[in-house]
């Protein structure tokens, strides 16, 4: 009995450790790629490009794959336009931006200097796009249309949201930016800020427009994915038409009689997935990385992925052609050469990179009708050759180039050497070119770039969510790809290695989300006191619920404190609860033609799969009150002059004396104390003061930190911002229409 027992125990603990070895192993191998990049998808003037991990400025390339890492500088005239599945960035003249992040959820940009301007269209379960900034972190929440400027010398952002809403984070505090209102933060605690008015559309917004008036009305949105990237691209350089055996088919009408497909461009490495095909045309990012293609006629024609289906990009959709042994004859020489051809319909694309099953599926599914059985054999049967590909048989759809031009990004077209259909028949097929990259493949053959200025490069930015480590340079990989060709490094391998030393790594500051206990509404002066004499911040594990039903009464609160521009936020203290000013900020002007406009075909589908968002109360910061010695304005261009009340520009909003406030509701009586008898004692309607010189001035007290969207969507901050229309007291929160799980610029419900 012992013996059995004894017998039972290494059986279980052998068991138990095979369990982990396959727990860890399939941890490794379901270590996948991202599913989307961001394509360089417009490039006008001087634009210089630095990939991940390098330290080098290369001129930008139309249809680059931009990933984690990579950097853009989009230099004095020139602009940019980036395109990450369900959003647009657009960016303006002396902008610079890194990517700190992206994946399939996250959409993290570093925005140092410039201008952006943000198109977001949809926002599915947990996705983020998040702008960090050196004086906040701007995050978006609902849908819309969105604008980030960051003054040359990083002491100012102004913010603004033509529709949607976002959320600002700082040290401490966090503010809700709503459709149709602007502001200027200085330093990074949100204390010190400006309300501004939206202005007209500059060059820039006038180019964002037309791009997006293009992508609203582009007819192949009726035959793709909405997350194939570049589709409307096509709409100028094709055709669409039913085919009976593909269905809908798109046909290039701008090439010539001899074209094929992946001619026209070069290859260049980018991790994590290895040789990518870079397409010259600017309809190519679509038709290069999704779908098939297919000879029909004696023309070709791209045939997409299911159009439901939720489309994962891929690095080239080719089979290569030759090995180590694959030689061309130029001249009177026979020189290493590797070729490729487009994968066809049902082809089963096989990744040069590791992945799991459920990836090897999806990458195949969601680019091609095809048979699931057939893709479990091949995963499952790696090394399996007896495949019959079509296109290989057809009269030049193989392209081939010297290995050398390959390695060197060179220009296909002008590099390719004719191959007979002997030597193409008799060369073996392999799904990946088995050729180590060089440092001209990660960064391309293109010519030097301008180099941005050191100090914006240097400069730290604000972030809510943490980016990942910095990306390892060529350097530090280039003995260990180079024994096994033409395959990326695994994680586990990569995590091992150290960035360069001359790479200067993105200096990020994570704020932590200041969540605040009780209705919304400004802390009780009592609250306030205790705040003072130990932190500002109240305790990050309270939950902040709203009220179902908020109220119309205009709660006053502190205002923040008065200082110089860029000066560090100075701590309170010792300041009397009752010294805390009654004034009350009028409400941000809104514009007359901020009602959404009617949905384009394709908004109207991407509404079926918006995840609701629950609606963030309104929050109107307060006006400053500065110095008169306070620095001089920012060189930054001077907002225009509010709609609601004439004054100079680039000037806080004078405060106003608002209504006394009435009781609050029943149900929040008892989370406020008894009032003071100042307080009681207090007019209800005080005059206007007289403007008193600020040496006079009494002490302001901070303005306490608001809450920002929990976990659950919900937020809190101060009350909303109320003005007197005779006998009537209006706040900006009790706007109608807000309801959540909108797309952006659905028709609100009645």
């Amino acid at each position: 009995m012992p013996i059995h027992i004894q017998r039972l125990g290494v059986f279980r603990c052998t068991a138990l450790l095979l369990g982990v070895a396959a727990a860890l192993w399939t941890g490794f191998v379901q270590a996948d790629p991202p599913t989307r990049v961001a394509r360089l998808g417009y490039v006008s003037g001087p634009v210089s490009f630095s990939p991940a991990g390098e330290d080098d400025w290369v001129q930008a390339m139309l249809n680059r794959p931009l990933v984690t890492g990579d950097r853009l500088w989009v230099d004095g005239g020139a602009r940019v336009e980036l395109q990450i599945g369900n959003a647009t960035i657009r960016l303006g003249p002396s902008t610079s931006i890194t990517l700190l992040n992206l994946d399939d959820l996250v959409a993290q940009l570093q925005l140092t200097q410039g201008t952006l301007s943000a198109r977001v269209r949809r926002l599915e379960a947990d996705q983020v796009v998040e702008i960090d900034t050196p004086n906040l972190a701007y995050v978006v929440i609902r849908p819309g249309q969105f604008r980030v400027s960051v003054d040359p010398n990083g002491e100012a952002t102004q913010v603004s949201a033509d529709s949607g809403q976002a959320v600002v984070y700082g040290e401490g505090a966090s503010y809700a930016v709503n459709a149709g209102t602007s502001y200027r933060f200085f330093g990074t605690g949100l204390r010190d800020y400006e309300n501004l008015a939206l202005s007209d559309p500059d060059e820039l917004g006038r180019w964002a427009q037309e791009r997006d008036r293009s992508y609203d009305n582009s007819n192949s949105a009726r035959y793709v994915s909405r997350d194939v990237i570049g589709a409307q691209d096509l709409d100028a350089y094709g055709t669409w038409r039913a085919v009976p055996e593909y269905g809908n088919v798109w046909t290039p009408t701008r090439v010539s009689a001899d074209w094929a497909p992946y001619r026209d461009g070069h290859w260049a490495w980018v991790d994590p997935w290895g040789w990518t095909w870079v397409d010259d045309a600017p309809w190519g990012f679509a038709v290069s990385h999704y779908g098939r293609w297919a000879n029909i006629g004696g023309g070709w024609g791209w045939i997409p992925g299911p159009v439901a289906a939720r489309a994962v990009y891929a690095p080239a959709l080719v089979a290569f052609i030759g090995g180590g042994s694959f030689q061309v004859g130029i001249s009177s020489a026979r020189v290493s050469a590797v070729g490729w051809f487009p994968l066809g319909p049902r082809d089963i694309y096989r990744p040069a990179y590791p992945v799991s099953r459920n990836y090897f599926n999806n990458v195949n599914v969601t680019n091609t009708v095809i048979n699931t059985t057939n893709i479990t054999n091949v995963y499952n049967n790696p090394s399996v050759t007896n495949v019959t590909y079509v296109n290989r048989q057809v009269a030049g759809a193989v392209v081939t180039v010297p290995t050398t031009a390959f390695v060197q990004s060179q220009p296909v077209a002008r590099a390719a050497v004719r191959v007979s259909h002997d030597e193409v028949v008799r060369a073996a097929i392999t799904p990946l070119a088995a050729i180590a990259p060089s440092a001209i493949s990660v960064r391309g053959a293109a010519a030097q770039g301008a180099r941005p200025p050191q100090q914006v490069l240097e400069r730290p930015v604000v972030a809510k969510s943490a980016p990942p480590a910095a990306s390892v340079g060529f350097a530090a990989r280039e003995h260990a790809m180079a024994g096994n060709p033409g395959k990326p490094m695994d994680p586990a391998t990569l995590a091992t290695l150290r960035p360069g030393a001359q790479v200067i790594a993105p200096k990020v500051a994570i704020v932590t989300p200041v969540r605040t206990a009780g209705p919304i509404g400004a802390p009780p002066p009592q609250a306030q006191a205790a705040a003072r004499s130990t932190d500002l911040r109240p305790d990050p594990t309270h939950v902040t619920t709203p009220p179902t039903q908020p109220s119309s009464t205009p709660q006053p609160s502190a205002p923040p404190q008065a200082r110089l521009r860029g000066s560090a936020p100075t701590t309170f203290s010792g300041a009397p609860a009752s010294a805390a000013p009654t004034e009350i900020a009028k409400p941000l002007p809104q514009r007359a033609n901020a009602s959404p406009p009617k949905l384009a075909p394709q908004e109207q589908r991407d509404n079926a799969r918006v995840v609701p968002v629950p609606p963030v109360p309104v929050i109107a910061p307060q006006p400053v009150v500065r110095p008169s010695q306070a620095a001089p304005p920012m060189p930054a261009q001077a907002p225009p002059e509010p709609r609601t009340k004439p004054e100079a520009r680039g000037q806080p909003m004078a405060p106003v004396t608002g209504p006394a406030a009435p009781r609050p509701p029943p149900e929040l009586q008892r989370a406020l104390p008894p009032p003071s008898a100042a307080a009681k004692s207090a007019p209800s309607a005080p005059a206007p003061p007289a403007p008193q010189p600020p040496a006079a001035a009494k002490p302001m007290l901070p303005s306490p930190p608001i809450a920002q969207p929990s976990e659950q969507g919900h937020a809190a901050g101060p009350p909303p911002k109320a003005e007197q229309r005779g006998k009537e007291s209006r706040t900006v929160a009790d706007k109608k229409g807000d309801e959540p799980g909108k797309g952006e610029d659905e028709p609100k419900r009645k």
